[in-house]
């Protein structure tokens, strides 16, 4: 099935986006209907978002979220796992090509929250595990349920095992719905940064987070972000050459010289959020 490019300046299906007017990108989830599950026609439109996100210097951090207390994604909605849309996520193709859910999936290396409330199912952990930072409110839990349904549990949690003790990644996996995951205990282990008493004071904290974050330079998070996933698919000493490749492409970054500079002069930095700028191109 062939698409056309996704306008992002109308209404979306499932999907609200947000550009906000101080740099922050809000993904919300909303088909709460539905239990905020992903639909097949939903990919492309979070292609597009993931996209923009990534290419525009005027958006500097994202946050991901949900409609709804109950839910925060309910995973692929297997009653529509049939037909034209269907088909193209089902291909035969290779992951690069077949896959867009998540940040990480769209190599988008600008900050990246996830907020969540309520219930996490299956494929709604792409966002989970591809996030920098994850939010939860204590009403959270997470459950992967692929196996129950015939499938395989994969991605998503592939990316679990990278964040939780391997134990609890596979009991997840393999025990499916009947293993469920709270948000203290997530957190206790890792999958969950940030851990918050109700649905309302999920997306302040993320918003709280990305607003912290939007004093630094956004090039320097941006490789610095790639140094450490990076180092996550590499053995230690080629993590620390990768990484050392990355900070000395920086040096010649206008950020790189302003922030001492304003260190200095005792001001906010004034931060050039063009990726490809260079020293000498500034005044």
């Amino acid at each position: 099935m062939t698409r056309g490019p996704v306008d992002l300046s109308g209404p979306l299906d499932g999907v609200c986006y947000e550009r906000r007017s101080d740099g922050i990108a809000v993904i919300k989830l909303s088909r709460t209907e539905r239990g905020n599950s992903l639909a097949p026609h939903m990919q492309p439109i979070l292609r597009a978002i993931w996209g923009e996100v990534r290419d525009d210097p005027a958006i500097r951090i994202a946050v991901v979220t949900a409609d709804g207390e109950r839910h925060f994604c309910t995973g692929f909605d297997v009653s529509e796992a049939e037909g034209d849309e269907a088909d193209e996520i089902f291909n035969d193709r290779p992951l690069a090509e077949a896959v867009h859910w998540s940040p990480h999936q769209n190599r988008v290396w600008k900050p990246v929250i996830c907020a969540v409330q309520g219930l996490c199912v299956g494929g709604g952990l792409h966002f989970v595990v591809d996030s920098d930072v994850v939010v939860a409110s204590r009403n959270a839990a997470f459950v992967d349920t692929h196996v129950n349904v015939g499938m395989v549990g994969a991605l998503e949690n592939i990316g679990l095992a990278k964040r939780l003790p391997l134990g609890t990644a596979l009991r997840m996996t393999l025990q499916g719905r009947d293993f469920r995951l709270p948000a203290e205990r997530a957190w206790q282990l890792g999958l969950v940064d940030e851990l918050v008493d109700t649905p309302a004071d999920v997306f302040p904290a993320a918003l709280e987070i990305a607003t912290s974050m939007l004093k630094n330079s956004p090039q320097a998070m941006a490789r610095s972000k790639q140094a450490v996933w990076g180092s996550l698919e590499r053995g230690y000493g080629e993590a620390l050459e990768a990484g050392w490749d990355l900070l000395r492409g920086h040096w010649q970054h206008p950020d790189f010289t302003e922030g001492p500079r304003a260190f200095g002069e005792k001001r906010e930095p004034r931060w050039n959020p063009d990726p490809d700028a260079r020293e000498e191109d500034t005044d």
